[in-house]
Formats: C-alpha cells, sequence, structure tokens
C-alpha cells in the first residue's frame, strides 16, 4: 500500500471540493444578482466596507474608535437588509455564504496544522475502496461466516472447534464494539486453515465500515515497509504504520529472520505499545514456536500485550476443496 500516495490523493480530493465550492457559489451569485440587483450593491457596500475597516488604522482618522464603530454598524445593518431581502425572495438566509460538507476545517482538511477527523475518513474510504482489501472483504466477513464449517466434537482433550470458535467470534464482536474505548490487541496463532485470516478480515471489513484506518500487511510486507522506512527515510509510511486505528500483521514468522527483521519488527511493536495504538496479529506458529524464533523482548510484547487466542481443528481449506471435488 502506497500510503503517501493516497494522502496525496485525499489532499487533491480537498482541492476540488473548494474549487467546486467556489464555482457553485458564483453560480448562486449570479442566479440572485440577476433577479435581485440590490443584494449585488450590498456585496459591494460591505465589500468596500471591510476594505474601509481593515485598512483604518494606516489612516490618519480623527476619532478613530468612533470611526471604526460607525463601520461595524453599518455593516451590520447592509448584512441585515441582504439576508432580509434573500428571505423575501425564497433564498436561505445563508445561500450566499461558501457551504463546506465539513465545517469544522472549511473542506481544507486541517485545523491549524493538524488533521481533522474528516481527513481520516476519505483517507480510510479511498483506501478501502481502491485498495485489494475491497474485494477481499466482499466473501470475507460476518455475513459469510460459517460456524458449521468448523468441527462439533471434542478435539485432542479440548472442546470442539466450534465451541472454541464461538468464544473467539463474541471476543471479536466484543473487540469491535468496545474498540473507541480500549486498547486492548488481538493475538490468533494455530495451525493453518483454521479461520484466523478470515476472522482477521471480518474485523477489519466491519472497523473500515465504521470510519476506521486499517492497514493490512503480511509479515513479509511488513518488513518491506520498515525497510523503505529505515532505508529511504519514509516517513509518511511510518506514521501510518504507527498510527493507524489499527495494524494488521498476518502470517508472523513467514518474514525472513535476520538480525534487521527482529530489531525493526521489535520497534515498532514497542512503539505502537508505548503509543496505545492497537494491533491485530496472526501466526500458523505454536508459542512455543515464537519462543524459540524470537527475542524475549519480542515475545514479552506479544504474550503480556496481547490478548491470545488459539485456534484450531481441520484444515478448512482442504476440507472445502475435497468437497468441491466430490
Amino acid at each position: 500500500m502506497m500510503i503517501k500516495g493516497y494522502q496525496e490523493k485525499v489532499l487533491n480530493l480537498y482541492e476540488k471540493k473548494r474549487k467546486a465550492n467556489i464555482d457553485r457559489l458564483k453560480q448562486r451569485k449570479s442566479e440572485v444578482y440577476a433577479k435581485v440587483p440590490r443584494i449585488k450593491a450590498l456585496d459591494s457596500m460591505i465589500t468596500k466596507s471591510f476594505i474601509d475597516l481593515s485598512t483604518s488604522p494606516f489612516k490618519n482618522i480623527p476619532n478613530i474608535d468612533t470611526y471604526i464603530q460607525d463601520l461595524k454598524s453599518k455593516i451590520t445593518d447592509l448584512r441585515v437588509e441582504k439576508s432580509e431581502l434573500l428571505v423575501q425572495h425564497g433564498y436561505p438566509m445563508d445561500y450566499l455564504n461558501e457551504i463546506y460538507e465539513c465545517t469544522k476545517c472549511g473542506d481544507t482538511g486541517f485545523i491549524g496544522p493538524k488533521r481533522c477527523e474528516c481527513f481520516n475518513k476519505n483517507l480510510v474510504q479511498l483506501y478501502y475502496v481502491t485498495s485489494e482489501l475491497k474485494d477481499i472483504l466482499v466473501a470475507n466477513n460476518f455475513s459469510t461466516f460459517r460456524l458449521d464449517y468448523f468441527e462439533n466434537h471434542r478435539f485432542k482433550n479440548m472442546d470442539s472447534p466450534r465451541k472454541n470458535i464461538e468464544r473467539i467470534l463474541a471476543k471479536s464482536k466484543e473487540y469491535i464494539r468496545d474498540f473507541p474505548f480500549s486498547d486492548e490487541n488481538l493475538f490468533f496463532y494455530g495451525s493453518p486453515g483454521t479461520g484466523k485470516t478470515f476472522l482477521t478480515n471480518c474485523i477489519a471489513k466491519e472497523l473500515l465500515d465504521n470510519g476506521y484506518l486499517v492497514i493490512y500487511k503480511t509479515s513479509e510486507e511488513l518488513i518491506e515497509s520498515l525497510k523503505e522506512i529505515k532505508f529511504n527515510k519514509d516517513k509518511i509510511l511510518e506514521d501510518a504504520l504507527i498510527n493507524c486505528d489499527v495494524l494488521i500483521i498476518d502470517d508472523l514468522g513467514t518474514e525472513a529472520d535476520t538480525d534487521f527483521t527482529r530489531s525493526e519488527l521489535y520497534n515498532l511493536l514497542n512503539k505502537k505499545i508505548l503509543n496505545n495504538k492497537k494491533m491485530i496479529i496472526s501466526t500458523n506458529f505454536s508459542l512455543e514456536e515464537l519462543m524459540n524464533r524470537y527475542s524475549e523482548r519480542i515475545t514479552s510484547r506479544l504474550f503480556g500485550h496481547f490478548s491470545i487466542h488459539k485456534f484450531y481443528g481441520e484444515d478448512l481449506r482442504i476440507k472445502l476443496n475435497l468437497k468441491r471435488i466430490h
């Protein structure tokens, strides 16, 4: 996912919104001025009065305070007359004002130096629609989740896979419900084909539909992103990975096992945990295998800062493929 490209597209979107707003305002003015010429004259007088007001401190005017107060009163009177004329002719009072989709930022995307909340919503929508996630989540979502695919008998002296997945499913829905108020992370582990990625995608769809920025990376893709950040100083990508609403890391353990990988993975996990930024991680490795693969610094963060859920049972992908064959 090219985060920088998405951000530039969102900024272009705001530029188009502002241009369209200006064009619509010009059209409304042309319409009103043609119908009620007095309103055009009032606008000219209001503009001239504002110019006089802004330049008055630089002029040698006797009784400057009285002059300024008279100008302000005049502007108020002109505005009142303009509003009354608009209403009399069937227009809303704000018909000749700029009308923004977001009144907080005036369709700029920023309030001062900070992003407006509408910026992130537009980023989410653009990312969702144009990324590979859109097609994946059409098939992988709660409405297509099938409990009957999971065996309903005990499995290796444990509860049945169906009972187990029912618990995890309930936890996942609770996670979505409490998302704005909780700092909880989820860790899914277990053998391949037991529903980890499917359920992760279900959660991702719900969060994306609710306007949250979800970034999905396989562990291999994540390491490539960390290289981009480390060696090419990609601050936008770094900000996205650290500050997105939730970072999903799929197939942890399939990335190359190098000093760089271990160091940068630890740094990312640590930054997100320290900043209370949520994560969902899935892996086919057992907890013991993870402890053998990663340093204690990494596993302590995985096991100490995540709600851990084990998936088990038959490989559903193999099971479904066999059904299709027969």
